[in-house]
């Protein structure tokens, strides 16, 4: 069964995408054709969240399928341009990072335009899971008592498990998804896996193969 890799939330960390990409297409020439799962939250807080967006784009692989996943922080994103007067809120939570990226300078009224339609458009369209025949990849959570095809996607995106114990998956599938940072994770239970290790901060990614 060919392998997946999972890289969970980079967060502006272009270094840390290109150290996993390495390290991905040399592993995989034991397997060949295998899968890539992103699990959103690439802009915001580190440097160059431009250069991941690009990235993920022009990505082109014959033997590495790159699936992008979309996160709260490209959801927030793509809501306060659009609606720049909520703009404030995106600030607060590492935004100003990802308009210098852009090439707004710092200290500069916040001006949203300086984000091309192109890679909103991008962020909108990316999906919220991807399911396979063992795991569920999602960038924050599932709700375990509800079908993989009615889960609200705000839960997908925003979900924090209660319990840092809370064991569930979604049926027989693990749950792999990051969202909620620990800095000595990744973190493997029963039913799930939560790769987020604060990558901006700790300049360490949480990547994992599965198969």
């Amino acid at each position: 069964m060919p392998f997946t890799y999972v890289i969970p939330d980079l967060h502006g960390r272009y270094d840390l995408l290109m150290e996993a990409v390495v390290k991905i297409i040399e592993h995989s020439k034991v397997s060949r054709s295998a899968t890539i799962v992103t699990l959103g939250d690439y802009v915001d807080r580190g440097p160059k969240s431009r250069k991941i967006i690009e990235r993920l784009m022009d990505w082109i692989s014959p033997d590495l399928k790159l699936i992008c996943l979309k996160g709260n922080h490209e959801d927030m994103m793509w809501q306060c341009c659009h609606h720049p007067i909520r703009a404030g809120w995106w600030m607060e939570n590492g935004g100003g990072a990802t308009l210098v990226s852009y090439g707004q300078r710092e200290g500069e009224p916040v001006d949203v335009t300086v984000v091309p339609e192109q890679h909103l458009c991008w962020m909108d369209e990316l999906p919220l899971m991807h399911v396979d025949r063992h795991r569920v990849y999602v960038h924050a959570g599932v709700n375990p008592d509800l079908p993989l095809d009615a889960q609200d996607p705000q839960e997908l995106l925003w979900k924090r498990y209660r319990d840092i114990d809370d064991q569930r998956g979604h049926d027989v599938r693990h749950v792999v998804h990051g969202h909620h940072p620990f800095k000595d994770g990744p973190i493997t239970i029963e039913g799930r896996t939560n790769l987020d290790t604060l990558a901006w901060h700790t300049g360490r990614a949480g990547c994992r193969s599965f198969r």
